[in-house]
């Protein structure tokens, strides 16, 4: 099994000031399953770390995917076209490619879960593989 991580997870766990931090870290340090980041996610954590945190935080959390903390997954071809008919089903969520990778992730990977703070997009898309995602922490 596998813990597909969104970036919002990723970035309290960095950042001791964000009022998630506390719970994001212990789910990403408890966790019993692989921690899987979506190579989009890497993007955008990278882009949110450089707007709030100092430039060790990102270089941190790349040394430990580095070590294997985390397995990053590329989008495949076939991902790619999930996310444009995600994101074309949800006009009105205005969903991102970061948050429709996600979802394609966890359908390709067969995963229910997901590490995720953003409950509006994940709690309102429907996967093909389950009626709704397991959204943690």
């Amino acid at each position: 099994m596998a813990l597909i991580c969104d970036t919002g997870p990723l970035l309290a766990a960095l950042d001791a000031a964000d009022p998630d931090h506390r719970r994001c870290a212990k789910l990403l340090i408890e966790a019993n399953e692989d921690l899987v980041v979506p190579a989009l996610v890497l993007a955008e954590l990278d882009y949110w770390c450089g707007r709030r945190l100092p430039p060790e935080a990102w270089l941190v959390f790349l040394d430990d995917v580095l070590a294997g903390v985390y397995r990053v997954e590329p989008p495949t071809v076939e991902d790619l076209a999930r996310c444009r008919e995600l994101q074309a089903q949800y006009p009105d969520l205005r969903l991102g490619v970061v948050d429709a990778s996600v979802v394609a992730l966890a359908e390709r990977l067969g995963e229910p879960t997901v590490a995720s703070l953003d409950q509006r997009h994940f709690r309102a898309v429907r996967p093909a593989h389950l009626e709704g995602l397991r959204i943690l922490p």
